[in-house]
C-alpha cells in the first residue's frame, strides 16, 4: 500500500494512527519536495486534498474511509463511532482549519467575524464532547476510528483554542490520546515542521 500525504497533516496522521496501531506495512510518499511524487498525487486526486491511498486497484481519499480499509475492526461501535468520526472532523477540525487559515491571510483579507464564529462552534463542541467524555476512555467503545479522528483534532485544536480547564474530561481524554503509542508516533514525526504553524505551536505535547 501506497500513501500520499504529509506528516503534519491532521487527517494524514488520523490515517496514521491506523496503520500504527495495526502494524500495517506501507510506504508513506511526501507530497511536497518531490515534483514527481506531487504529480503522482495529482494524477491520483485531482482534488489535491491528503491523505490518498492506493491499494492494488483501489485509489482512495479520505482519512475515515482509510480508516476503515486498513481497520474494519475500528468501526466495531457502528453508528456511534462514525457519528464521533463526524463531530471531530466538522465540529473540531473544521472551524480549527478556519483559525489557522484566517492566521495565513494577509492583512487586509481576514474574517474577524468567521473566526469568531469557529471560536463559538469549538467552545459549543467542547462542551458537548467533555459532556460525552465523561466515564469513557475511548470515544465509542474500543479505540477506533472516533479516537483516529480525534486524536490529530483536539491536539492541534488545543494549540490554536485551548480546551478550558471546567471540560476536565475532555482534556484527559486528549491527554491519553496523546500517549497513545500509535499517535505519539505520528506527533513525533510530525515535530520538525511545527515552525510552520501560523499561530506558533505552544512549548508542550
Amino acid at each position: 500500500m501506497i500513501l500520499y500525504g504529509h506528516p503534519f497533516s491532521s487527517y494524514c496522521q488520523k490515517a496514521l494512527i491506523a496503520f500504527y496501531e495495526t502494524a500495517t506495512a506501507f510506504e508513506f510518499r511526501v507530497v511536497g519536495p518531490d515534483p514527481a511524487v506531487n504529480a503522482e498525487f495529482e494524477a491520483l486526486w485531482p482534488l489535491k486534498r491528503f491523505p490518498v491511498l492506493v491499494d492494488d486497484e483501489w485509489t482512495l481519499p479520505e482519512a475515515s474511509i482509510i480508516v476503515e480499509h486498513i481497520a474494519p475492526h475500528f468501526v466495531a461501535g457502528g453508528m456511534e463511532a462514525r457519528l464521533l468520526d463526524r463531530v471531530f472532523d466538522n465540529y473540531v477540525m473544521t472551524p480549527l482549519q478556519k483559525i489557522v487559515g484566517d492566521a495565513l491571510r494577509p492583512d487586509g483579507a481576514r474574517d474577524p467575524h468567521g473566526v469568531a464564529e469557529a471560536r463559538a462552534t469549538l467552545d459549543k463542541a467542547y462542551a458537548w464532547l467533555d459532556a460525552h467524555m465523561a466515564g469513557r476512555q475511548w470515544a465509542a467503545g474500543d479505540f477506533g476510528l472516533a479516537d483516529c479522528a480525534a486524536g490529530p483534532s483536539l491536539f492541534y485544536a488545543d494549540w490554536a483554542h485551548p480546551i478550558p480547564d471546567a471540560c476536565a474530561a475532555l482534556r484527559a481524554y486528549r491527554g491519553r490520546l496523546v500517549d497513545r503509542p500509535s499517535f505519539a508516533r505520528a506527533i513525533d514525526e510530525a515535530r520538525e515542521f511545527r515552525r510552520y504553524f501560523p499561530l506558533g505551536a505552544p512549548d508542550r505535547d
